[in-house]
């Protein structure tokens, strides 16, 4: 499997789902400036990710560098490969909170799409979270999505798209850069 090429990710659950992802990325992100409130004003920002497997395998982390317009922040996620339910758990730590991890969104690959889903709330409300791994059309790329849902998972607004494209050779190799 190359750096670029999530299609061929397992229709099961497997250690190695995640390997197209294995190295240093530029990430082009898009996300909703409010979320679930009809909002439809959206930012665009780069940023950076350096993903390596842990844990014999079992598990990888990525180092983020986030350039949101209104100043850079750090990121880190950690995924977790369950061996016995064939699912992975996601976990998101955010530098400007750095003692809280994220609910974990938990699931797997089928037929090369990554959904992984969460019970948390929002504004005091819950909500369903979806995080989606694709390979975008034209390239073949990595495409992250998440999405909110107030209604159980009956409807979805997506709020946050990032597009991932492989760091060239000479390019910064860490998102520290």
């Amino acid at each position: 499997m190359t750096s670029s090429d999530i299609s061929a990710a397992p229709t099961t659950g497997s250690a190695a789902d995640f390997d197209f992802f294995i190295g240093s990325w530029r990430i082009q992100h898009r996300r909703l400036k409010e979320r679930l409130l009809g909002c439809q004003e959206w930012e665009s920002f780069e940023g950076s990710s350096v993903m390596q497997k842990m844990l014999g395998g079992l598990a990888n982390v990525d180092d983020n560098l986030l350039h949101l317009p209104d100043g850079d922040y750090r990121a880190l996620t950690l995924r977790s490969f369950d061996a016995a339910t064939g699912q992975w758990a996601i976990w998101w730590l955010d530098g400007r909170r750095p003692g809280q991890l994220d609910v974990p969104v938990v699931g797997q690959f089928r037929d090369g799409i990554g959904c992984f889903y969460a019970d948390d709330t929002l504004r005091g409300q819950p909500i369903r979270v979806r995080f989606m791994w694709t390979a975008r059309a034209e390239t073949g790329q990595p495409r992250w999505e998440q999405a909110f849902s107030s209604d159980g998972g009956t409807s979805w607004e997506c709020n946050w798209v990032m597009d991932f494209s492989p760091l060239l050779a000479g390019q910064a190799a860490t998102p520290c850069a």
